[in-house]
């Protein structure tokens, strides 16, 4: 038993370290994947089938990492966990139907656009948020709120904002996204619940199981777009650093009015600047075209470019106990 306890823990510790390599080069590996399947789209087209259940790995590995403590901030801290949901909700959704309205783009890509601006936050955010010193706690309340309200709140955003350039099925992303998050996330819960042991095991490799997972998301979505890259891909990509930039500025600022210390602002800023791009790919595929799902892919990348220099930055500053 000893034995196998030590095993455990070196496989353990193996998996932490292998983790955060993967996280730490998780950006290179989504600019390569999306770089060749924008040139060789050919062989990945296959993948497009296997997004939803790839997803839906992606968020079984978020339920099995939820604690009860992360619930019981909704209760100890609801006004900065409020702050930060209602500016994600209302400063992205609005900043992207702004953007497309003052930019021609084809309807679907439009819609993408909207789409990727009511996902819920990505989880790359609370790694984001760790690196900058932010508070991680409020990070990871954050995003599994504004996930547990995604099923209603996207496809309503995205018939208000999108309806008038495609038609918008909102119980069907509502279904969707009930599949693809919330019914893999609770049983995440429940294994970690009833199954702590398995869960032990094999938590500590969900990160380099994510970056994979993701990566190949992208090599799916961008092989489904590759022709509309390089006739739109610039200017979407532009779009797509546009609003993240200013997701990261105004959720920052929404939380400095509101009186937030300066920790809790590093991570409503990372919340509402970074959106699960991934989830946005998918339901923009599913639901629309492969070409809708182009803002997310470039999304994916360049948020994690993003949040990683943001990161470093706050990094070495570390914030004050007291701001004044």
């Amino acid at each position: 038993m000893i034995v196998d306890g030590a095993r455990q823990a070196e496989s353990a510790s193996v998996g932490v370290r292998v983790g955060r390599v993967a996280g730490a080069w998780f950006p290179v590996f989504v600019l390569a994947a999306g770089a060749i399947a924008a040139f060789f789209p050919a062989p990945f087209l296959v993948l497009g089938s296997y997004v939803t259940p790839l997803l839906m790995v992606i968020m079984l590995g978020m339920g099995m990492t939820l604690k009860g403590s992360d619930f019981a901030l909704v209760a100890k801290r609801p006004v900065p966990l409020a702050v930060g949901v209602l500016a994600q909700f209302i400063i992205m959704p609005l900043s992207g139907f702004l953007l497309v309205t003052l930019v021609a783009l084809e309807p679907a890509v439009a819609v993408g656009v909207i789409l990727l601006s009511a996902a819920p936050g990505g989880t790359a955010s609370n790694v984001m948020v760790y690196l900058a010193r932010g508070d991680v706690a409020l990070s990871v309340a954050m995003t599994s709120v504004s996930t547990f309200l995604a099923p209603v709140l996207t496809p309503l955003l995205v018939l208000w904002l999108a309806g008038s350039y495609l038609p918008v099925d909102t119980v069907g992303i509502f279904l969707s996204i009930v599949q693809i998050v919330i019914v893999p996330i609770i049983a995440g819960l429940l294994l970690r619940r009833f199954l702590p042991r398995l869960v032990e095991r094999i938590v500590d490799w969900m990160p380099l199981v994510s970056v994979l997972v993701i990566t190949t998301v992208i090599l799916a979505v961008v092989s489904g777009s590759a022709a509309t890259i390089f006739t739109t891909g610039l200017i979407v990509a532009g779009i797509v650093i546009v609003q993240n930039g200013v997701g990261l500025l105004l959720g920052y600022l929404a939380a400095r009015v509101v009186g937030l210390d300066e920790r809790a602002r590093r991570a409503v800023s990372f919340e509402v600047g970074m959106q699960n791009s991934a989830l946005a790919a998918g339901l923009a595929r599913t639901h629309f075209s492969p070409e809708a799902a182009l803002p997310a892919a470039l999304a994916a990348v360049w948020h994690n470019l993003s949040g990683a220099i943001l990161a470093g930055i706050w990094n070495r500053r570390p914030p004050r106990v007291r701001d004044e």
